[in-house]
C-alpha cells in the first residue's frame, strides 16, 4: 500500500479519534479537573494505540464504531500512564508532546487526579448503555484491564522503577517492556480484532504481531533517547541515560539494538503473513513505521 493512500487512511482514522476524545472528555467537572485531563490527551502524540485498534478492526471487517470506543479507551489508558509516569515520584518529567507536563502545568495533586479520572473514563467509554453488545463490552473491557494492570503496564512501570542504577540481563530486559510498553501496544491490535470475528489461528498471529511490534516500539524509543535532540523527540532526550535505567542500548549497545528492531519487525510480517486474513495491510504498514520512526 502506498504512503499517499495510507496517510489519507491516517488522516481520517486520527479525525474520528481526536473528535471522539473531545466529545468524551468532558470539561464540565469540578474544580476545573477536566481542564486537566484534556489538556493530558487532545491535540498530541502519535496516536499509534488507537491506528492499531482501526487497522486490527478492518482486517477482520469488524464494528467500526465499537472499534472506534475501544481506540479512544486504550489512548485514555496511555495518556493517563504518561501524566504518572512524568509525575516527581516517577520519572520526574518536565517536557511531553512538546509542552509542559500536566504536573508542571496543573500542580502534582491535580496531575495524579487527572491520570486517575482518565482511567476511569477509559472504562466507561467501553461500557455505553446501548450500542454494544454486553459481550463485547466484557471483552474489551478483559483485554484493556489485564494489558494495564499488574500483569502488564503498571507491572512493568513497577519493575522499571525497581531496576534504576541495576544491571538486567537482555532477558530481564524483554519481560520489563512486554509489559510495561507491549502490553498495551498488543491489546490495541486485539481490541481491535475482537470487534470482528476471528478463528483461533487468526487470534494468535494477531497476538504474535502485537508481541513483536511492542517490543519493536520500545528498541527504537531507546534508541531515539541517545540519537534524537529533546525538540524532535517531544520530551527530554538522554532521560533513560540520566537516570540509571538500563535500556536496550545501554543493555545491548546500539548497532544491535538496530538490528533488534529490524528482527522484531520481521516476526511481526512473519505473524501477519500467517493470520491468514485478507486485509492486513494497514497493520504491515504501522509495523514499518513503528520502526523506521525518528521521532
Amino acid at each position: 500500500m502506498n504512503d499517499d493512500k495510507m496517510d489519507g487512511w491516517v488522516s481520517r482514522q486520527l479525525q474520528a479519534v481526536e473528535a471522539a476524545l473531545d466529545r468524551l472528555v468532558p470539561s464540565d467537572t469540578p474544580a476545573g479537573l477536566g481542564a486537566a485531563m484534556r489538556y493530558a490527551v487532545l491535540d498530541g502524540g502519535k496516536r499509534l494505540r488507537p491506528l492499531l485498534v482501526m487497522a486490527a478492526c478492518e482486517a477482520v471487517a469488524g464494528d467500526t464504531p465499537a472499534a472506534l470506543r475501544a481506540a479512544v479507551a486504550v489512548e485514555l489508558i496511555h495518556a493517563y500512564s504518561l501524566v504518572h509516569d512524568d509525575m516527581p515520584c516517577m520519572d520526574d518529567d518536565a517536557l511531553r508532546r512538546g509542552k509542559p507536563t500536566v504536573h508542571v502545568q496543573f500542580g502534582e495533586a491535580q496531575a495524579m487526579l487527572a491520570g486517575d479520572a482518565m482511567q476511569a473514563l477509559a472504562f466507561e467509554v467501553l461500557t455505553p448503555d446501548d450500542g454494544m453488545a454486553p459481550a463485547l463490552q466484557a471483552r474489551l473491557v478483559a483485554l484493556l484491564a489485564r494489558a494495564a494492570g499488574h500483569a502488564g503496564m503498571a507491572g512493568g512501570q513497577a519493575i522499571d522503577l525497581a531496576s534504576v542504577g541495576r544491571p538486567l540481563t537482555e532477558a530481564a530486559l524483554r519481560d520489563m517492556h512486554r509489559r510495561k510498553t507491549g502490553a498495551l501496544l498488543q491489546a490495541s491490535v486485539l481490541m481491535g480484532a475482537a470487534c470482528g470475528q476471528t478463528d483461533a489461528s487468526s487470534w494468535d498471529a494477531l497476538r504474535a504481531y502485537g508481541d513483536a511490534l511492542g517490543l519493536a516500539f520500545q528498541v527504537v524509543d531507546d534508541i531515539l533517547d541517545v540519537t534524537q535532540a529533546s525538540e524532535t523527540l517531544g520530551k527530554t532526550a538522554g532521560k533513560d541515560s540520566e537516570c540509571n535505567k538500563p535500556t536496550y542500548v545501554s543493555v545491548l549497545g546500539l548497532g544491535e539494538a538496530r538490528r533488534q528492531a529490524d528482527a522484531l519487525r520481521d516476526q511481526a510480517m512473519t505473524a501477519l503473513s500467517r493470520s491468514g486474513l485478507a486485509h492486513t495491510d494497514r497493520l504491515a504498514w504501522l509495523a514499518d513505521k513503528v520502526v523506521d520512526r525518528h521521532h
